[in-house]
């Protein structure tokens, strides 16, 4: 299969149900993205897919073909994406790191497709989880971004 990721072109040799994240990670060596739940459900996956954000722990390899597809290790050569980054790193909204790849990603998706979001849909967008609780700090920097924050 051929997949564009990055910007770039790869050829991967995987089943067509096999998860987009192994593939990121085991066979193109990209381990920003990261394995939390396997459901779907927390987040740390999250990738862009033609600029929406998509839990990549249950997306098949198979359905990217043709498409698009971020990584936070490309994420800064956007410009919502290199905002999303600093002002997570001058808000220091990260503790312990492990679901921020993906909160930078939903962000920065979010922002790509609303630069202005009300509170209720910045808190509608960003339903990764955080076992650390940053989400205060996350919801700060996004406001920050949108141009809302008081930091």
């Amino acid at each position: 299969m051929e997949l564009r990721i990055n910007q770039k072109t790869y050829q991967v040799d995987a089943d067509a149900d096999t998860p987009l994240l192994w593939v990121i990670r085991d066979d193109l060596g990209m381990t920003g993205t990261k394995y939390g739940c396997g459901l779907a459900q927390c987040g740390a996956c999250s990738v862009l897919v033609d600029g929406s954000v998509v839990r990549s722990c249950v997306t098949p390899v198979a359905g990217v073909v043709g498409r698009e597809v971020t990584t936070i290790e490309a994420i800064e050569s956007d410009d919502v994406g290199k905002r999303v980054v600093s002002t997570w790193v001058d808000l220091q909204v990260a503790q312990c790191g492990y679901c921020q790849s993906g909160q930078v990603m939903a962000a920065t998706a979010l922002l790509k497709q609303n630069p202005k979001p009300s509170d209720a849909q910045i808190e509608a967008a960003m339903v990764n989880l955080c076992r650390c609780g940053t989400y205060n700090a996350i919801h700060a920097a996004v406001q920050e971004l949108a141009g809302k924050g008081d930091a």
